[in-house]
Parts: C-alpha cells; structure tokens; sequence
C-alpha cells in the first residue's frame, strides 16, 4: 500500500493573510488572463511589495507571479501592435 504524501497548503500572506502563489512556478493560469486582469493583479503585487511587510518567501513567490504577469502583459500588448501595423 504506497503512502498518501500531503500536499503543501497554499502560503499566505503573513501580513494579510492572502494567498500568496507557489515559488515552484507554476503560474499556468496566467495565459488565461485578459490584459486587464493581468495588469490588476501585477499593480497590486508591486503595491505588496512596495509596502514591504512581505517576508522573503512570501516576496519571491510574489516576483515570479508578476515577472509572469508582466511576459503575459507585453505579449498582448505586442500583439496588439503587431494588429494595428498590417
């Protein structure tokens, strides 16, 4: 019978509390994201760390999900540009 391995609970904000992504860079779902939801999420990631009340951990998971925001970001943007010069 193999043993059941728990799964690691998602980190949280120490400050906050809120859910903080995972620094194995898993951020997959950021393809799905519109442009506008995209560039919400990584304003708000940067005011987090601005603030800085966000431990390490907590800083370099938050980095990695806005360093993928902003790649999703200038490729719709790229995109757009790309549209409007055929």
């Amino acid at each position: 019978m193999a043993k059941e391995t728990p799964q690691p609970e998602p980190a949280q904000d120490r400050t906050s509390g809120a859910e903080v992504p995972s620094t194995d860079g898993t951020n997959a779902d950021v393809a799905d994201l519109s442009y506008e939801a995209a560039r919400d999420e990584l304003v708000d990631i940067v005011a987090r760390l601005e603030n800085g009340q966000v431990g390490l951990e907590d800083s370099m998971g938050l980095w990695q999900r806005g360093e993928a925001l902003a790649a999703h970001c200038a490729q719709w943007l790229d995109e757009a540009e790309a549209r409007l010069s055929e």
